[in-house]
């Protein structure tokens, strides 16, 4: 793990890992699962001194059924692909932003999208960024296997891949490895040619991993060898003493994506704590942990300024010489016929 913290974020995380605080019953998130660790939450803790309480996304079309069948919580944690359709249901409604003075520091490409917006109301708060790419056990896989995402179809491979349960990403590795950087633009064609893909690679896949840390345990025991991941995966696992490559720069490309907050309608809690709980997740501490141990970015772009290009290199996040899918809204339509399809290629169809 790199270990580029300030003092600050040090001693925040001090206090939060030196005492035990409740589970606050004013404050519910909707978040993925590791995103409950202390160092998301020490300045919430000294003032409130409490931790949020948290219910967990295990893929976000599951977490959108759960929350149109009713379920209840203050915040949730979508990415920038779901706020369109969670718009439109009814899903979320706008921040207050006087009571989010942070909102200022989030780079200014992560909130220009319509979709995100009504006039001066903003219903998506930036949070977090990564980039997904080839993760690789580089103690078993030469690096030259990896150069091209058709290590994917590679018979080599066999049962010694594991592919995401999440279907942008999913759908970036497939787009990229037939021909398209850019899915904003996709045609039919282009979905159908991704989705072919798609179920030849089934046949290679061993296990569709739900979340970084069951992807970690599948590549710790050495069952899976190569996986479309998160930069969260070799940055976890290379901190825990683990050989994982991680190949951003395979002639086909790579994808990146960004995910935030939104403000659930008719959240039981409270409105004030869900509003300091966003603005202090904007802050430089939470900044610190993101990128200093899960190889994540912040939306904050002064609290990014602070990392070198090494540092950026060093977590997965650093510019590189390859086409670059970014995960970002795109036709709605399409988008649900990808998850459709994807739902019947994962059953074997």
């Amino acid at each position: 793990m790199l270990n580029f913290k300030t003092s600050a974020a040090v001693s925040l995380l001090a206090l939060a890992a030196g005492a035990a605080f409740a589970e606050d019953p004013e404050l519910l998130i909707f978040d993925w699962p590791g995103f409950e660790e202390d160092g998301y939450w020490g300045v919430y803790a000294e003032k409130y001194g409490t931790s949020p309480s948290y219910t967990f996304i295990g893929e976000e079309e599951e977490a959108f059924q759960k929350l149109r069948s009713g379920f209840k919580a203050d915040l949730a944690h979508p990415c920038s692909q779901s706020i369109d359709k969670w718009r439109q249901a009814g899903l979320i409604e706008p921040w207050d932003l006087s009571q989010i003075p942070n909102y200022e520091t989030v780079a200014q490409r992560y909130k220009t999208d319509p979709i995100f917006t009504d006039g001066d109301d903003v219903y998506f708060v930036p949070a977090d960024f990564g980039t997904t790419a080839i993760a690789y056990n580089a103690d078993e896989v030469p690096a030259e296997d990896v150069a091209t995402l058709a290590v994917f179809m590679d018979p080599k491979y066999a049962g010694r891949i594991s592919l995401p349960d999440n279907v942008d990403d999913i759908y970036s590795l497939a787009y990229l490895a037939t021909g398209t950087d850019n899915w904003t633009t996709a045609t039919q064609d282009d979905f159908e040619r991704a989705s072919a893909w798609l179920r030849d690679v089934h046949q290679n896949v061993r296990a569709y991993w739900t979340d970084g840390s069951e992807l970690a345990q599948l590549m710790g025991t050495g069952e899976v060898l190569i996986s479309w991941a998160w930069s969260e995966t070799p940055a976890t696992m290379n901190g825990e003493g683990f050989n994982i490559g991680f190949q951003r720069e395979a002639e086909e490309g790579s994808s990146i994506w960004f995910c935030g907050y939104v403000n659930l309608v008719d959240g039981p809690g409270s409105e004030e704590k869900a509003h300091f709980f966003m603005n202090q997740w904007l802050g430089q501490p939470v900044a610190d942990y993101i990128v200093g141990e899960w190889g994540y970015g912040h939306s904050n772009e002064q609290a990014m300024s602070v990392y070198t290009t090494e540092d950026l290199d060093a977590a997965g996040l650093g510019q590189i010489d390859a086409p670059l899918l970014a995960q970002l809204p795109m036709d709605l339509s399409l988008r649900e016929a990808m998850v459709a399809e994807f739902e019947k290629i994962k059953a074997g169809f």
